[in-house]
């Protein structure tokens, strides 16, 4: 965690006025494997590090100052993996969610997930409905976890949803601008990151 307490310390000092009102930070979680065939274990034990990790990461953003922290956790194409690697992946996500929920709104964070959720298991689906509703009120560390997200699938819904809205009559051609299409978008309402960190 020095490392990411030293960037934060490091953004401060570059804009100090606007770390007061805002700070989001986003993490694409990446490497596991490496990690894991670095040090020659099996790549779960890699993928059972990296959520040790970010367990580490939002309490020293919580602790930091951080308003906005997002982790990219699981993209659409992390579905091309082996079919038990990735019934791994989904039994951590399950388990994080059962065992880590309460302790985050204890600590005042508010968890929500973007990304499309139609692939993911129903009952970690339901998970992620009970979290996002426990912690909707806490004003603390917004944090949000992109699960099966990806460029394709997200900037195709942006004008469907659009041209969803001009044909119900809710939205006119012309009011379609590039603020808009952003807002459209699964990640409505996330200020753009201070900082981008890959791990």
């Amino acid at each position: 965690m020095t490392q990411f307490s030293s960037a934060l310390s490091e953004i401060r000092k570059l804009a100090p006025d606007q770390v007061e009102a805002t700070l989001h930070v986003a993490i694409i979680m990446d490497g596991n494997g490496r990690w894991a065939r670095a040090r020659g274990l099996p790549r779960t034990m890699g993928h059972r590090q990296g959520v040790e990790a970010a367990r580490k990461v939002i309490k020293a953003a919580a602790e930091g100052g951080v308003t906005h922290l997002t982790l990219f956790g699981f993209s659409s194409e992390n579905w091309k993996r082996p079919r038990a690697e990735v019934q791994f992946l989904m039994g951590l996500l399950r388990s994080y969610l059962q065992r880590n929920v309460e302790e985050l709104h204890d600590a005042g964070i508010r968890l929500s997930v973007i990304g499309e959720r139609d692939a993911l298991p129903a009952d970690i689906v339901d998970l992620i409905a009970d979290a996002e509703r426990l912690t909707r009120d806490n004003a603390g560390l917004a944090l949000t976890i992109a699960l099966n997200y990806g460029a394709a699938p997200t900037s195709s819904r942006r004008p469907r949803r659009l041209a969803a809205r001009v044909e119900a009559g809710m939205l006119a051609p012309d009011e379609i601008d590039g603020g808009r299409v952003r807002r459209a978008s699964l990640h409505r309402g996330l200020p753009d990151p201070d900082l981008m960190i890959r791990t």
